[in-house]
């Protein structure tokens, strides 16, 4: 169809349109029809009856926010189920208007697109509207979306089931939610409690929300096949993981097609324009949903990133699942099937000639085809991209490829360049050397101002960055004074005693803040001077810290507490856990991936981070460096008296604890903040209260001030922070060690 310039845009916005609604309904499956019903029986909207559910948990009117949470999940779910159902209802409507699509030109041209368009929409819209009331359509808000995106409607049900001493209810949403926030330390605790309740089996812990996950618990039985060399149950587990994760593919674009708003917003400066410009809007942002779909199934819930090449990667397994298991025909379909996302890698092209040769006759072997669903993603992927790509160049469309086997020809020339270094960026596995890079702007080395303290293991003896251990910094007496402070704080009740580690259940956890000391002090249940001594040790860790790592800025205390932890008897019999798993401070580890997040519940705007040991008697307890693989160790400390480690709080410091098997292991970890905002308040809250008393607190940076020193800084890295945080999310405190 020839154009002028004056139908440019039409064109543009009506073959964006067309091509979405067709790719839109082209699914892998047809689905069943969806039953009318009766303006009585329609669908409400979810989002109000979640609302009125935690209204009615804040009220604590358990039974009503019970019923509100589980009408709001359940109406979730049958919205969800019945766009899919549209969604496969509609897939011929329309169908009679293509003949026309192929012969007319000009403007009659757009006229029968434009109606062959508007017969998929009503057709879908016409079909959920006979569920779903006009309400229960429309998009909900993003907080809404991110509340059941997080699952906290579960961990709202999991309290509010414990108040009605329905257990193995409140069991089941507290395991539901857990699956998707790995980090909550609280659930944690609250589903080990659960399970010590002799009225809840194991059945009771069941994820609500694991339909939408099937394929990554068919991935993971896959790989277990394949590790204890089952070839014959792989190839079948892989089969069905790469069918499983289409079908979840072809859902999530269901949603995507039905849920989204009708126009984009006015007010955004790349959206003015007139009715063309806006189709071709609206018809792009669908198209980025359907792509985005690439990274979504392939997140593990309670995961921030997606595992990449997902599809590709399946079927490398299955081929050589396959060829394991003897079925070379088999193997060289689905090979023929990946060579369609990385059509010359070298290492696939071998293993086509392997399989050729090995089964005996090329002809027959020519005749295998790629796979029919393999073939048809793949067509209709790159029929997005290019569509996409070409919204990006000429209408100012911002678009994040998910895939990294897209072919540089979909791609106009005129993005190539900055294409081709994203994909770059983006395909480079990130090598040991540029692990240990700290931005952090600490530079390790620096003088030590304190007598008797001397440096027993830095960057090279611990093989990392930004690491030291420092040796005297406590006295043995000192060391008791702190001991026999938490004994005592134990013995009053005010530090956990008896709860259960948020980190094994192995292990109890005792904690004690600066603050908590102070008040027990002034309740005479503890000396008062011990209570001052650890508030001064703490400044003490600070100022080394600070002067060592010769921090160009202010360092402040994000956090700080006394903790001691010993092993319950009974439960140390073949112990494989670890008293504190591989972590980082600041970020959340990933170690299959190797990248490291800075999403909440991370602590993002922690800097430096110090232990300080307080004795040696129990065994295990040792403190030990990792790689990100969190399986790798780099480096060990064994805890004793007057010791302090010290080491920038990101990702090139993963650390871990080894369990504790007998005694108790005390110590006073401390993090610190280069930001006052973050400043820890119930350390000033303490310092005010001395004030209040007529007891000063003299700090060290107090008494450098006085002195007129200044602590040694020099600004070794850069200090642009990586990762993304995400300002403005409650933080809530939690205890660490």
């Amino acid at each position: 169809m020839a154009l002028d310039s004056n139908a440019y845009r039409v064109y543009v916005a009506l073959t964006i349109g067309v091509f979405f609604w067709s790719s839109t309904f082209l699914a892998f499956s047809a689905g069943s029809g969806v039953s009318s019903g009766s303006a009585t029986t329609l669908l409400p909207a979810y989002d109000f009856l979640y609302y009125m559910g935690v209204r009615a948990y804040f009220f604590e009117e358990w039974d009503k926010a019970a019923e509100n949470f589980e009408k709001s999940i359940s109406i979730r779910e049958t919205i969800r189920r019945t766009r899919r159902k549209c969604y496969d209802e509609c897939l011929s409507a329309g169908d009679d208007i293509l003949s026309y699509l192929e012969t007319q030109t000009g403007e009659l041209w757009d006229m029968y697109a434009m109606d062959w368009v508007h017969r998929r929409a009503e057709c879908a819209r016409f079909c959920v509207g006979r569920v779903i009331t006009p309400a229960g359509q429309r998009p909900v808000s993003a907080d809404i979306d991110y509340e059941f995106g997080t699952r906290n409607a579960y961990n709202f049900l999991q309290l509010t089931y414990f108040k009605l001493n329905k257990m193995a209810k409140a069991a089941s949403a507290a395991h539901t939610f857990f699956v998707s926030n790995p980090s909550h330390l609280e659930m944690r605790n609250n589903i080990e409690k659960y399970r010590r309740m002799e009225e809840i089996t194991d059945d009771a812990f069941v994820d609500r929300e694991k339909e939408l996950e099937r394929h990554w618990e068919v991935y993971d039985s896959a790989i277990q096949a394949e590790s204890s060399s089952d070839w014959i149950r792989a190839v079948e587990q892989w089969k069905e993981c790469v069918n499983v994760t289409l079908q979840q593919m072809e859902e999530c674009r269901a949603q995507c097609a039905m849920a989204t708003k009708l126009l984009p917003d006015d007010e955004a400066p790349e959206r003015t324009g007139g009715l063309y410009e806006k189709v071709a809007a609206l018809s792009l942002s669908l198209l980025a949903c359907h792509q985005s779909c690439v990274s979504l199934v392939a997140t593990r819930p309670g995961r921030v990133s997606s595992q990449e090449d997902f599809l590709p990667t399946q079927l490398e397994h299955l081929h050589i699942a396959q060829f394991k298991a003897g079925d070379l025909r088999g193997a060289i379909q689905t090979l023929r099937s990946q060579l369609l996302f990385y059509p010359s890698d070298a290492a696939s092209l071998s293993n086509l000639q392997l399989y050729t040769e090995t089964i005996g006759d090329d002809a027959d072997a020519s005749d295998i085809a790629p796979s029919q669903e393999i073939s048809r993603y793949v067509k209709r992927s790159l029929q997005e991209k290019k569509l996409i790509y070409f919204g990006v160049e000429h209408l100012n469309f911002n678009f994040t490829d998910p895939d990294l086997w897209t072919p540089e020809d979909v791609v106009p020339e005129s993005l190539r360049e900055s294409w081709r270094a994203e994909r770059e960026r983006l395909s480079v596995m990130p090598t040991e050397e540029e692990e240990e890079t700290d931005d952090s702007g600490f530079y390790a080395g620096g003088p030590v101002p304190q007598v008797g303290v001397t440096i027993t293991m830095d960057d090279a003896a611990l093989n990392g960055t930004n690491r030291v251990v420092l040796d005297g910094v406590l006295t043995q007496e000192e060391c008791d004074a702190i001991l026999q402070l938490a004994s005592a704080a134990t013995s009053a009740g005010d530090s956990s005693r008896g709860r259960r580690s948020p980190y094994t259940p192995h292990e109890r956890f005792e904690g004690l803040t600066v603050l908590k000391a102070l008040k027990l002090a002034q309740d005479g249940m503890v000396n008062v001077t011990d209570a001052r001594l650890l508030h001064e040790i703490g400044e003490r860790a600070r100022v080394l810290l600070h002067s060592y790592f010769r921090s160009p800025s202010g360092l402040f205390f994000s956090f700080s507490h006394l903790v001691c932890r010993s092993p319950i008897q009974g439960h140390q019999d073949g112990r494989m856990d670890l008293s504190h798993p591989v972590h980082v401070d600041n970020c959340i580890l990933e170690p299959e991936t190797k990248q490291c997040w800075k999403e909440a519940p991370a602590f993002t705007h922690r800097d430096l981070s110090g232990i300080l040991y307080l004795n040696e008697d129990f065994e295990g307890g040792e403190f030990f460096f990792a790689k990100r693989d969190a399986k790798t160790v780099t480096a060990r400390v064994q805890p004793k008296c007057g010791r302090l480690v010290g080491f920038s709080s990101g990702p090139v410091n993963p650390h871990g604890v080894t369990a504790v098997t007998s005694g108790r292991r005390c110590a006073l970890p401390v993090w610190f903040t280069k930001e006052t905002r973050h400043k820890d308040v119930e350390r000033e809250e303490a310092e005010a209260l001395w004030a209040a008393d007529g007891q000063s607190v003299v700090k060290e940076e107090d008494k450098k001030e006085a002195e007129g020193a200044q602590p040694a800084a020099r600004q070794g890295r850069s200090q642009a922070s990586q990762g993304r945080s995400k300002e403005g999310r409650r933080e809530i405190r939690r205890d660490e060690l």
